[in-house]
């Protein structure tokens, strides 16, 4: 069918949609909400045979609903309305959710059921469980709708709140008055679920040494306790420590509330945001390998099973600073003088890296240079896995890659990929060449032909089409805690192979050889020099790109507009 995707963004559901319907043989075209008359003009220009909208802020003009069917992708249950879906179900608690697609009519959230799945809600943010559970939902429940609609037989549910499988209910936009935190009052386990209902949006406003701040971001501490409520008790890797009334969380990343006709502001580590303030706050590091056996905030863990090591890495919107990469890279050469057979690399849900941190550069004071320790830090990590040649080195992809990340992935041995992952092998969209040795990696897995096309369309791709074109080496289904397990029992037997040592003896050989007819050292300054003009040549559009993007001037790139942006038809 010829289908168009309405949206308010080409966020990662939105592009997991895409894919998943193009993987199922549908022409499918994207249009970014941003007003009624490009709606309908996207609507006249391609003349769906069916409408779906998986993540939208703003209604549909009448004049397109009420003339061809228009499904509306409700993160809540059968009967729940209202925009703050996701936040209440996290800020009360629940331990399950669900996923409703209905029919858009007059009225908002109010018509008729198409399909509805309903899904776990573990203990995590809101952005995390959007792109996990929430998005493994909404992909089912889409393929259903569309499967039914097509078929033309089934008859959608009209929304009766006396049916016994309607449980949710209307309720309205949840606002930061009900979002505060009373540090007096709330035990640990309600403050972690107010920071988790907000965040990536829109922050828990709050106060700290005098001045307003939106909290970003909360995660438990197991040790750490402090006599005042609300106080800071420590800092680690540019996250903050508060005390609780029974314990204490961590807080990584705060951003100031703007002042009227001040600057727009946007999120920093909380500690660079605060480092006038925080001189007398201890700085508390925690080891990868004990952080690994304990309850408390850390972005990396270390742990062995057997001759496996995994190395787990987890960073706010799967972004990578200079100091984490720095960080990243030493946990990385300590894993790597293990006496073990095999080394895992990934974290055990949500992303698995976008690259470089572009928050961090633009609140740099010289944000090119910045952007150049940035790249070069990724870089010396990119380098470390791609010389080690005595494990083998995985790198398990649980959430989605982008950039840098994605080609950080390719420097492994083997790229294990979760069905759900969506992939933007690409750069161009940020007005970058890359780096990370993709010149090296990505053409030999893909072939020189298919690298140029991923890295010129700057389209997402979905983990089969990723397997498909070698891109990737292995899929595996399931939830993230069944793909973790997956990973695990693929790892060990791995290890246990009695063709392990041949293999290793292959790959030293194989490195060999790709250094004698190209050193590493050369693909690396190729790919540093036209780096470097990016950064610091006048008429460049790489720093207002990353300006735009910070501060959210400009949504993400749709298909269309990639293929406006780059000269050439987009293809169905």
């Amino acid at each position: 069918m010829r289908i168009l995707l309405i949206a308010s963004a080409f966020n990662s559901l939105t592009q997991r949609v895409h894919t998943a319907l193009r993987g199922r043989g549908h022409r499918v075209a994207v249009q970014l909400a941003l007003g009624d008359e490009q709606m309908r003009a996207a609507v006249a220009r391609t003349d769906p045979e069916l409408i779906v909208c998986p993540m939208l802020t703003r209604a549909v003009p009448q004049d397109i609903w009420s003339t061809r069917t228009v499904l509306i992708v409700h993160p809540g249950p059968k009967g729940d309305r209202g925009p703050s879906s996701l936040d209440r179900a996290i800020t009360e608690g629940a331990r399950h959710w669900g996923v409703t697609v209905l029919q858009a009519v007059e009225e908002m959230d109010a018509g008729d059921i198409w399909a509805s799945v309903d899904f776990p809600v573990p203990a995590c943010g809101k952005s995390e469980l959007y792109r996990g559970e929430l998005a493994d939902a909404a992909v089912e429940a889409v393929l259903l709708a569309v499967q039914r609609y097509e078929g033309g037989l089934f008859t959608p549910e009209p929304l009766d709140y006396a049916r016994p499988d309607v449980h949710g209910r209307p309720r309205p936009f949840l606002r930061q008055e009900e979002r505060r935190i009373d540090w007096e009052r709330d035990d640990t386990a309600t403050v972690l679920r107010k920071l988790r209902a907000a965040d990536s949006q829109p922050g828990v406003l709050d106060e700290l040494y005098g001045r307003e701040f939106f909290l970003h971001g909360g995660h438990p501490e197991d040790e750490l306790r402090g006599p005042v409520p609300g106080a800071v008790l420590a800092t680690r890797d540019g996250a903050i420590c508060r005390a609780t009334v029974d314990g204490a969380v961590w807080i990584p990343q705060l951003r100031p509330r703007r002042t009227p006709g001040g600057p727009a502001t946007f999120k920093l580590p909380a500690a660079t945001v605060l480092a006038d303030e925080l001189y007398r706050v201890r700085e508390v590091p925690v080891s990868p390998e004990r952080a690994s056996g304990r309850d408390t905030w850390s972005e990396l863990r270390y742990r062995e099973e057997g001759e496996v090591g995994f190395l787990e890495f987890a960073y706010a919107g799967g972004a990578m600073s200079t100091e984490q990469c720095r960080r990243l890279l030493a946990a990385y050469r300590e894993a790597a003088d293990r006496p073990t057979s095999v080394l895992v690399l990934g974290a055990p849900r949500d992303f698995y890296s976008n690259g470089i941190q572009l928050n961090v550069i633009e609140g740099a004071a010289f944000p090119a240079l910045e952007s150049w320790e940035n790249i070069n830090a990724m870089d010396d990590f990119v380098e470390a896995v791609l010389t080690t040649t005595d494990k083998v080195t995985v790198a398990a992809l649980a959430g989605n890659a982008a950039a840098g990340g994605l080609m950080a992935a390719l420097a492994a041995d083997e790229v294990w990929c979760r069905e759900s992952a969506v992939l933007n092998p690409h750069y161009r969209l940020m007005g970058l060449h890359g780096s990370e040795y993709w010149t090296y990696t990505l053409p030999r897995r893909v072939g020189a032909e298919q690298a140029g096309r991923l890295t010129a369309e700057a389209l997402p791709v979905g983990a089969d089409h990723a397997r498909r074109i070698g891109l990737v080496d292995r899929t595996a289904g399931g939830d993230a805690a069944g793909f973790r397990r997956w990973v695990a029992r693929e790892a060990a037997r791995i290890a246990a192979s009695p063709d392990l040592t041949g293999r290793l003896v292959d790959k030293k050989r194989r490195r060999a050889v790709d250094e004698e007819a190209k050193p590493l050292a050369e693909y690396r300054a190729e790919e540093l020099r036209r780096m470097h003009a990016n950064f610091y040549r006048a008429g460049e559009p790489y720093h207002a790109l990353r300006r735009d993007f910070v501060h959210k001037v400009c949504p993400v790139a749709t298909p269309e507009h990639v293929a406006e942006l780059l000269g050439r038809p987009e293809q169905p």
